[in-house]
């Protein structure tokens, strides 16, 4: 709202503020200003303050001028150009039109006031409908009608009707969250410039069989590590390397973000991706040469744990084909339920397995398993030629084995996922895996099976030992599944960053420079950092000594913000698939994505005082 200054009669001399060459958080100079004056007034002109800068308000016409007018000789031109039949009028006249403005601006400020706490409520029930991923639609339909009936009951008639003024439509809605969207954005962008920063990168295709690219970044910001979505955009025809990398370096050049500021890069093993001549991290590394390249831990994961023995690999064969004959047609998926139903079964249905989902493949084990007998009466009678291998017992417990290793791959598996991960964190994950693999053999190979519940309660259920020739092919498993971690893993790849880890044991790296070195030896013998090094983690501990080892700090966290799994991206796909359905086609996907699933909270003050002001405008 615009806010009138009222000078008094008597005369003062003009003031000056010098010329502002500070410069805001985001690089842009103030504009330049000067204090109003009250013998404006003398020629027509009071003042009103815009964005905390007072600006010259003719009281004709009313219309505000440019900060840059708060001069005498450009307001007497407006004067003289526009109403010449006020000029020489006495200050008397002016301070009679002013009084006038001022009644109008009283009248008009109290529906004002209503309208613009209509605006910031319309903005507040966008924020909701977006962070739901739920269609516009829903505001109109469902939100008003129910808050008018609660408000009527609750406050009465005529405060239900003042919620009817809050602009809740389809149109309105979208508008509200685009307007967020580019705040956050713009939110984004600011904090992010001139800091190192690291990107995660996947792309994928929807239902409706489009493609799109999300790019998340970290960086730290007011001694705080920061992850959020950079960017999702609409891939158009093929997803090459030279089509990914054009998407991403056009972002950064509208956004004015500097290449050489990216530290490090995360993406899946694709070759469009991680190829190291032709594709994405070559062309990268031309603009950043610096950078680190990350393959996903989750997805190095699950190739180490693909590569099963030739036995196991039938097995798994095997129960694809059982699933896929019981659920790929509604009437036997009907009667196999209702066989489950009968027989009195805790589940009634299989779980698909999908290559594309690495912790499908243990859950779908883990369910055939529990309904092999059912599955054993119904392909009996279906005749189907698999029937007989649900009582044999040499395929019941290798498919016992196979559903209890699942489930342990699939907890590390969800043990390598969430948000605020670093390379540390995942790799004492697959280190814990790596000993128990060798702890797993060492037991089956003795006998003990008690790490595996499943094949245990076969084999004493059943009365029975394992077969020494399953023994031999269990063991084998373990070794080569320890020998592909360990391709996948080396124990050498956080060699040279292990200082980042524990800065008080750790060696001095040989390619540190005298003045790092020097501060790691600071770091490594200051007590007092010691006692906080316990009570804090790794980002936050090199965070709060950034002002007092600056050069060591930098270089520690320019290690933390890396990105060490494509989580997020696969979130970012997951909020895809709910917002974009087939009655959504035509949102813009990255703003609504952005609104939903960002952790910066939209300024909606702001927004609602220019989208108000804007109004009044014009």
């Amino acid at each position: 709202m615009k806010r009138f200054s009222v000078p008094s009669s008597s005369s003062s001399e003009q003031s000056e503020v010098p010329d502002s060459s500070d410069e805001t958080e985001c690089g842009k100079r103030k504009t330049k200003y000067r204090k109003y004056d009250e013998t404006y007034l003398d020629h027509g002109f009071t003042c009103v303050e815009v964005n905390n800068e007072e600006h010259p308000q003719c009281v004709i016409c009313l219309k505000v001028l440019p900060v840059e007018s708060m001069l005498l000789s450009k307001l007497k031109d407006h004067i003289e150009r526009l109403h010449p039949h006020v000029v020489g009028k006495p200050r008397e006249f002016f301070i009679r039109k002013l009084k006038e403005v001022e009644l109008q601006k009283s009248t008009f400020s109290k529906q004002s006031k209503v309208d613009n706490s209509a605006l910031l409520s319309s903005y507040k029930v966008a924020y909701r409908v977006a962070q739901s991923k739920q269609p516009h639609t829903i505001a109109e339909e469902l939100i008003l009608p129910a808050a008018v009936e609660m408000v009527t009951i609750m406050l009465g008639e005529d405060a239900g009707k003042q919620l009817l003024k809050v602009p809740l439509s389809n149109d309105a809605i979208s508008q509200r969250i685009n307007d967020m969207a580019e705040d956050i954005g713009d939110q984004l962008i600011c904090n992010l410039k001139g800091k190192e920063f690291a990107i995660q990168l996947n792309e994928a295709t929807d239902s409706q069989e489009d493609t799109y690219l999300i790019c998340y970044v970290r960086f730290v910001n007011e001694k705080k590590i920061v992850e959020d979505l950079l960017f999702c955009k609409e891939m158009k025809g093929e997803t090459t390397s030279e089509n990914v990398f054009e998407v991403v370096d056009d972002f950064m050049v509208q956004n004015q973000i500097d290449w050489e500021r990216c530290v490090g890069v995360c993406t899946d093993g694709s070759g469009s991706m991680a190829g190291c001549y032709q594709g994405l991290r070559d062309r990268i590394r031309s603009k950043a040469p610096n950078v680190v390249w990350t393959h996903c831990m989750i997805h190095r994961e699950a190739l180490a744990a693909e590569n099963l023995s030739e036995e196991l690999h039938g097995i798994l064969k095997i129960v694809i084909k059982v699933v896929n004959f019981i659920k790929t047609s509604p009437m036997k998926k009907r009667f196999f339920a209702k066989l489950c139903d009968d027989i009195g079964a805790e589940q009634s249905c299989l779980l698909f397995y999908s290559s594309s989902q690495w912790l499908s493949l243990g859950n779908s084990l883990l369910r055939l398993y529990e309904l092999r007998n059912e599955i054993y009466s119904y392909l009996r009678d279906e005749e189907h030629c698999f029937a007989d291998k649900f009582i044999d017992t040499d395929f019941l417990i290798k498919l016992a084995f196979l559903s209890d290793l699942f489930e342990k791959l699939n907890a590390l598996s969800k043990s390598l996922q969430g948000r605020n991960t670093n390379i540390f964190q995942l790799l004492n994950k697959v280190s814990e895996l790596k000993k128990k693999v060798i702890l797993w053999k060492k037991n089956v190979n003795k006998g003990d099976y008690k790490s595996f519940p499943s094949l245990d309660q076969f084999l004493q259920a059943n009365e029975m030992a394992l077969k020494e020739e399953l023994r031999t092919v269990f063991v084998l498993y373990f070794s080569q599944l320890h020998l592909h971690l360990e391709n996948f893993f080396p124990e050498d790849e956080v060699e040279s960053i292990k200082w980042v880890r524990d800065p008080f044991n750790a060696e001095i790296p040989p390619h540190f420079n005298n003045e790092e070195a020097e501060q790691l030896i600071d770091v490594s013998t200051d007590s007092t950092l010691k006692i906080r090094f316990r009570s804090q983690s790794l980002p936050e501990f090199w965070c709060q000594t950034e002002n007092e080892y600056p050069v060591i700090s930098k270089r520690a966290l320019r290690v933390l913000i890396l990105f060490a799994n494509t989580y997020l991206c696969e979130t970012g796909f997951s909020a895809v698939a709910v917002i974009k359905s087939k009655y959504r086609t035509n949102i813009n996907i990255e703003n609504e994505m952005r609104v939903a699933i960002s952790k910066i909270t939209p300024r909606f003050d702001e927004l609602s005082k220019q989208k108000q002001a804007v109004s009044l405008w014009n």
